[in-house]
């Protein structure tokens, strides 16, 4: 494509930014406290929470969200099968086991409507995925983690700045996580967020990785009975070079989150009407946003285009330039090995299965939506910039294809046995 100029330039570094970096490297501050506080601070006052606590990887957020609500040996946590894997896979570490829910074919979020299901007498929290910015039907979820006493943990690894309702995702659970690595729509090198505003999770959650401020942040009892040394055996704590990053992402997202949504809808409103395809985004006027649009996706409707495979499809679209353009999103983790077969820690039964009472069995049927996705949703171009003429030529590009479409029946080879990937689309990136 022609005048792409910055289009997808990420993420955006600044004088200011790198200034910051420089001064904590001068300082030999890399592995202090003073920034990465204040980084958290900030962070809570721009999502509106009381307490946030900053780690080196989504992932680690995630696992420190888990230990802080007290999952433990033999409990079950509910998840999407369609997700990245570490929306649950640090559940293990703790002796709990996942039960996989379906996703809603719309928003590729959790389904409420499948939880219910999935709840057995040793469940104990929902772990909510505002799947590529989408946020999950927050108002169907919360009424059933209520009704049967479950926690909420949301993970906002792609939801940054995402509205629900007109509040933003990561404010509706006990707790929330986030992903900060490079690719994601708030990037600060490599790291993660946990959120919440319950003291006791916060405080767990330093407890259990972050040893360092356990005589000045650990304030409970008995709690602070065990401070000193960390409980998981962990050491997340987030380096300041991150930290000095974050502070000024905080300072420069808002604008670029508005300039993203506005060149990802310009996109989508020339495609409406545009057969075979529909757009992955919220209604006009629901009150809910996508953020940073993170992995954006779109759903592929093969039965408007004579039965084109997507494959064949996102092939002609990238020989017309639509260079990102690739089938599938994540695989369903509950096909993967690790969840149905392997002992991870020798215990014999196969991990997933260890203390299981059983119940969970009626879980295991085919979660009909995740298995059949990867044939109907591909990836988009990212645009990081509103530039019309050059997101026109891409919109272009797309009624092209779908104008030709019946050319393209004619090689059509059909798609491979396995479409998506365990990591994010084509391109494999960590929480």
């Amino acid at each position: 494509m022609s005048a792409e100029g910055d289009l997808f330039s990420w993420p955006i570094v600044t004088p200011r930014m790198e200034a910051a970096v420089l001064e904590v490297l001068r300082k030999g501050k890399i592995s202090d406290l003073d920034i990465t506080v204040e980084f958290e601070k900030e962070f809570a006052r721009w999502l509106g929470v009381k307490y946030a606590l900053a780690h080196n990887t989504g992932t680690a957020a995630v696992h420190c969200a888990l230990f802080g609500l007290g999952i433990g040996r033999g409990e079950e946590i509910i998840c999407p099968s369609m997700t990245y894997w570490a929306s649950c896979v640090p559940v293990f570490s703790l002796g709990g086991k996942v039960v996989f829910a379906d996703i809603a074919p719309d928003s590729l979020c959790i389904d409420p409507d499948d939880i219910e299901r999935c709840i057995t007498s040793r469940s104990r929290a929902i772990v909510v995925v505002h799947y590529s910015g989408m946020p999950a039907d927050m108002d169907a979820i919360l009424s059933i983690a209520r009704k049967h006493r479950l926690a909420v943990l949301e993970d906002c690894s792609h939801s940054h700045g995402s509205l629900y309702k007109g509040k933003m995702t990561g404010t509706f659970g006990e707790v929330a996580a986030f992903s900060m690595m490079s690719a994601k729509s708030f990037p600060i090198g490599e790291g993660g967020m946990l959120a919440t505003n319950d003291r006791r999770i916060y405080e767990r959650a330093i407890a259990f990785a972050h040893y360092a401020r356990h005589s000045s942040f650990i304030t409970l009892p008995d709690i602070k009975a065990g401070a000193g040394i960390p409980w998981g055996g962990y050491k997340y704590r987030l380096n300041q070079l991150c930290s000095a990053i974050g502070r000024e992402q905080l300072q420069n997202y808002g604008p670029q989150m508005a300039e993203i949504d506005q060149a990802m809808n310009f996109l989508w409103d020339r495609l409406e009407g545009v057969a075979g395809i529909r757009a992955h985004r919220p209604a006009a006027n629901s009150g809910n946003t996508m953020g940073g649009w993170y992995n954006p996706l779109g759903h592929y409707l093969p039965e408007e285009l004579g039965g084109l495979s997507i494959s064949r499809f996102c092939e002609a679209l990238r020989a017309e330039g639509v260079r990102d353009c690739r089938p599938g999103c994540n695989l369903a983790l509950h096909i993967h090995p690790l969840f149905r077969d392997l002992d991870v820690y020798g215990d014999g039964p196969p991990t997933n299965a260890v203390g299981s009472s059983g119940e969970a069995k009626k879980a295991g049927k085919s979660l009909q939506v995740s298995a059949a996705v990867q044939s109907r949703v591909f990836k988009i171009p990212w645009f990081r910039r509103y530039r019309t003429e050059a997101i026109g030529q891409y919109a272009e590009a797309f009624g092209k294809v779908v104008e030709n479409h019946k050319e393209l029946l004619a090689d059509d080879p059909g798609d491979p046995e396995t479409l998506g990937s365990w990591g994010t689309s084509s391109l494999v990136v960590s929480a």
